[in-house]
């Protein structure tokens, strides 16, 4: 398992420099000029020039990345043009509203997905039939029509939930958990589909081998069979879609964040692209690919947990 480990950790080194290298690549073709932006229309064309030789930008493309990597090396993600703060207080600061939609949605997803996944496992006919349905319906509705919809019955017309905005838990903890119902419920739907539809068919496929069959005979009780030995069974290919969803939910905090107006990663991803703001877009896609490898590294532990052969490998 220690070696396992260790290999991921050094696969994680070349992936970090590959996204890096080809975010900055893409950065750099994308139109527009944060220093034009931040000088405003009114700036000289010496204002201009000295604002664009005081942020590096009249430096060459490979001299800037090589710059910032150096910097990275070492910790340092640099500062952001437009904001003139520190990348990484800046992803700090936006950091728990986006950990609390990605991890809130994965863990909603989990529990009430493979909760659906075994009841149409084990009760099969009409219960099947619900699961796909479900699944169906789920990845069917975009996240930003569902998230109005919830605004327009749950915070307007119902009155139970703040519309938009976010609590941090440290100011109330009973204020943080309504500001992040309905944006966790939304970023959670398409999840619970997958994970749902998943579980059915992983069990579904563990309680017709021959094992399953001597338990029953051994009379073994249907409770014990099921979340004893079939779910286990069933439970790799179930944690390999979680990591999935886990995944999809950090790309899908860019519009769940903007419907409910959090002050999320997404939305200052999305408003670095508009301003063209190098190093905070850098700083967004460091702290996505770490999320990403963490998230593998822990798959990977489960699957040593699940299943002993892997432990070796």
């Amino acid at each position: 398992m220690f070696r396992l480990i260790a290999r991921r950790l050094l696969l994680s080194v070349p992936l970090l420099f590959v996204v890096s290298t080809s975010t900055f690549l893409l950065i750099a073709l994308i139109p527009g000029d944060i220093a034009r932006t931040i000088a405003g229309p009114q700036a000289t064309d010496q204002q201009y020039l000295a604002l664009k030789r005081s942020l590096g930008l009249d430096e060459s493309l490979p001299i800037r990345y090589w710059h910032w990597l150096e910097q990275a090396v070492h910790g340092n993600l640099g500062a952001s043009l437009f904001f003139q703060q520190s990348v990484t207080s800046l992803l700090n600061s936006r950091l728990p509203a986006t950990a609390t939609l990605v991890i809130g949605s994965t863990l909603l997803a989990a529990i009430i997905g493979v909760g659906l996944g075994i009841g149409g496992a084990i009760l099969r006919g009409k219960a099947g039939k619900v699961v796909d349905v479900i699944a169906l319906v789920g990845l069917a509705i975009p996240n930003f029509f569902l998230g109005l919809l919830f605004i327009s019955w749950f915070a307007v017309s119902l009155r139970v939930f703040p519309a938009t905005g976010y609590v941090p838990i440290s100011q109330s903890v009973s204020g943080w958990l309504r500001s992040v119902v309905l944006p966790v419920v939304t970023l959670a739907v398409p999840g619970i589909a997958i994970v749902a539809k998943q579980t059915r068919d992983s069990m579904r496929d563990v309680m017709a081998r021959p094992f399953i069959q001597t338990l029953r005979a051994s009379g073994i009780s249907r409770r014990s069979i099921v979340f004893k030995h079939a779910l286990r069974s069933a439970a790799i290919p179930v944690v390999t879609v979680l990591g999935v969803v886990f995944v999809g939910a950090l790309s899908g905090t860019v519009v769940v964040e903007s419907v409910f107006a959090l002050p999320g990663l997404g939305g200052l991803a999305v408003q670095a692209t508009t301003q063209h703001d190098v190093p905070l877009i850098q700083g967004v896609v460091v702290y996505f690919t770490v999320v990403v490898i963490i998230v593998n590294l822990l798959i990977d532990l489960a699957y040593g947990w699940l299943d002993p052969k892997v432990r070796v490998a």
